[in-house]
């Protein structure tokens, strides 16, 4: 691991009800680890719901309402899973605005599982190649993106997962996209 060398890097989780527990909980330990502040944004506020498949499990305190949250405030995002979560967050506008300028920033973003369907639904995946779970690639293929069945592919600001049982390669790989661009970043500024 790359031990302390996101220091100061703030990353903002989307999420809301329903998603896939380990692929939040898994991603924020690893970027606790490495020095990563995380911010849990999501369009309700208190508490959401976590699921582990399709049983419910514990609940996590929202840490900011997504219509107060400015991609400008942060340097990468995480997206995880769970079909009930992304299917949600896909459809909230101010999440496909928020991930739509943060890729125009070219902030890194990392995303897992169902994750991608709020990057289908923002139109940002024509010309992209990423993973998820298998049950959602038609819908990056005929989004204009290319699917590929890998634990974890990087283009260019983005790595992707495709499920719980890739959170290994997915954490390595997030931690490395996300030290490199805040790099190349601190070195432009």
């Amino acid at each position: 691991m790359i031990g302390k060398k996101l220091k100061r890097l703030r990353v903002a989780i989307l999420a809301t009800d329903n998603f896939e527990e380990a692929e939040l909980f898994e991603p924020r330990k690893a970027l606790a680890r490495a020095g990563a502040l995380t911010v849990l944004v999501s369009p309700r506020t208190g508490k959401i719901q976590a699921m582990k498949h399709d049983r419910k499990t514990k609940k996590v305190r929202v840490d900011q309402a997504l219509a107060q949250a400015r991609p400008t405030d942060f340097d990468a995002v995480l997206l995880p899973g769970g079909a009930l979560n992304a299917d949600s967050l896909r459809m909230e506008e101010k999440a496909q605005e928020f991930v739509r300028d943060a890729d125009r920033a070219g902030k890194p973003i990392a995303v897992i599982c169902h994750g991608p369907w709020l990057l289908v639904s923002a139109g940002l995946v024509q010309g992209r190649k990423l993973t998820s779970y298998h049950t959602i690639q038609d819908d990056i293929r005929n989004a204009g993106g290319t699917w590929e069945n890998r634990e974890v592919v990087r283009d260019r600001n983005w790595v992707s997962s495709r499920q719980p049982d890739d959170l290994p390669a997915f954490n390595r790989e997030m931690i490395h996209l996300f030290y490199e661009l805040n790099e190349d970043n601190q070195k432009a500024a």
